[in-house]
């Protein structure tokens, strides 16, 4: 290492955010970059510790610890201390697809894994790995090559999330054509409607597909396979075909009231924004000042947020900027330890306590913590013109089903409690693959509705169909989606040609 010595000279330093002060007035992003020689220090913070589970990216106890890349973490920071960025770029580019993307909205497990995290603060791999994707993409290292040789092989993918992107990626890098299907107008899935402008700027997906499509990957928007598009025709005129439709299923709530006007699932809600914002050239004001919405404008309006994950905490986030009243997230689970408890150690994934950026700016905006932990809704109430006015909720205990005969959350009798609502928003995550397409395919599906496979293979029933990302593992992170991306290339590749040099 270039200094071996700096995980204990060297205090951990981040990424610095704007105060929620001033980022809630608009939809920028709100990440500010270290200096260069600040940023070489948290690289020398690599301590060369001799077992890397930054870079294991495999289940312990249930949960991914480390980077399901692979990425060479100890060597990309050991380069980043060197200030060589233009060779750990090359050397991140052989592992990882697209890092501008995981460098924002990726929760670093990488991080959660280093043994500098044991006793003390974890090396800063997120904000190193952002540092250098960003000095490429200014230094203009960043390209897609055009292969030199074609095959004449044709492949398609359906779906343009973060796993048909890197599905497309390598295929054509190898010299396979390929067609990336996508149903909205826009290429990007979750990356693009899932996700809010100020955790992932929409342009920097605008930036990588132009890229790629100068290589040569044509992107065919506002097709929906199965609908406008036979699955026959598809299979007819592709040799291959890989589906990466991810996990779309949003997971209802059925309770008394559920047909009230004023309930929204996450996903559409989160889309229609960032639709608006893109729609008006990223211009925040006229988003944030827009009744346009199908939900109306939410200034001064209450909402309720039924969901405690990413998804939920991004509808805060959405929701302050949008000028809401007051914003209430609820959670089914207890809330978590402020530190490791006995039987999570270390590299574990760390099950502690966290606040993110839209809790943080609720509680600045509305004097409090937005969260509301062992809660449950049990009635959405409306009034006479069947408008959403409340929703009725009740606490929750941990007990035991006899039936599943596991541990489970239960209701606590007398604990009923009406909050004003003019707006729910659900995000209580997703139940796997859309019906409609995997029928279209005639591949094989799961108790969960995800596209069956051998384990760990991307091969589905379907002789020459593959499956890939959130839409074969289920509700995931980007980063995996990537990596399960980068994976099915490689079985396709070796399918089609009898090996694979990817």
């Amino acid at each position: 290492m270039g200094k071996p010595t700096g995980f204990m000279e060297y205090e951990r330093k981040d990424q610095v955010s704007l105060s929620p002060a001033e980022r809630i007035r608009n939809f920028e992003e709100f990440h500010t970059m270290l200096s260069a020689n600040e940023q070489r220090k948290q690289g020398g913070r690599c301590m060369d510790c001799g077992v890397p589970f930054c870079q294991y990216g495999s289940s312990i106890s249930g949960m991914t610890s480390g980077c399901p890349l692979h990425n060479l973490v100890p060597e990309t920071n050991d380069l980043v201390y060197m200030g060589n960025l233009e060779q750990v770029y090359s050397r991140l580019s052989k592992t990882h697809s697209f890092p501008e993307f995981t460098s924002r909205v990726c929760p670093a497990l990488c991080e959660a894994a280093c043994t500098c995290g044991l006793h003390s603060l974890p090396v800063a791999t997120k904000s190193n790995e952002r540092a250098i994707i960003d000095y490429a993409f200014e230094k203009g290292l960043v390209e897609e090559e055009i292969p030199k040789v074609r095959t004449g092989k044709t492949v398609a993918v359906i779906g343009s999330g973060p796993s048909g992107l890197a599905v497309a990626q390598l295929l054509n890098r190898r010299g396979h054509l390929v067609t990336v299907f996508e149903r909205s107008e826009r290429p990007g899935g979750l990356l693009r409607y899932g996700i809010p402008n100020m955790k992932l700027d929409k342009r920097l997906i605008d930036r990588r597909i132009e890229l790629m499509e100068k290589a040569g990957v044509i992107f065919k928007c506002g097709v929906d396979i199965g609908k406008d598009i036979s699955g026959k025709e598809i299979k007819e005129s592709f040799d291959r075909v890989v589906l990466c439709c991810g996990a779309s299923n949003p997971r209802d709530i059925q309770a008394t009231g559920r047909d009230a006007k004023g309930i929204y699932f996450a996903v559409d809600f989160l889309s229609e924004v960032t639709r608006m914002l893109i729609n008006n050239s990223y211009s925040s004001e006229k988003v944030i000042n827009s009744a346009d919405f199908s939900f109306g404008s939410l200034k001064g309006k209450s909402v309720v947020i039924i969901g405690g994950g990413d998804t939920g905490n991004d509808c805060v986030g959405t929701c302050v900027r949008l000028g809401a009243g007051n914003v209430t997230q609820l959670e089914m689970m207890p809330k978590a330890p402020e530190e490791r408890s006995e039987n999570n150690p270390w590299p574990e994934w760390p099950k502690v306590f966290k606040t993110d950026y839209g809790q943080e700016e609720a509680a600045f905006l509305y004097g409090k913590d937005p969260r509301v932990f062992c809660t449950t809704v049990t009635e959405f109430i409306k009034n006479k013109n069947g408008r959403l006015s409340g929703v009725k909720t009740i606490k929750l205990e941990s007990g035991f089903d006899e039936n599943t005969k596991r541990k489970t959350m239960v209701p606590v009798s007398g604990t009923e409690e009406i909050i004003k609502a003019d707006i729910v928003l659900i995000a209580a995550g997703f139940l796997g693959s859309q019906a409609y397409v995997t029928k279209e395919f005639g591949v094989e599906t799961d108790r969960r509705s995800n596209v069956s496979t051998k384990e760990d293979r991307h091969e589905t029933s379907v002789k020459n169909i593959f499956a890939a990302g959130d839409m074969r593992r289920g509700q995931s992170l980007v980063v995996w989606a990537i990596a399960e991306g980068r994976a099915a290339a490689r079985e396709v590749d070796e399918s089609l040609m009898g090996y694979t040099g990817l």
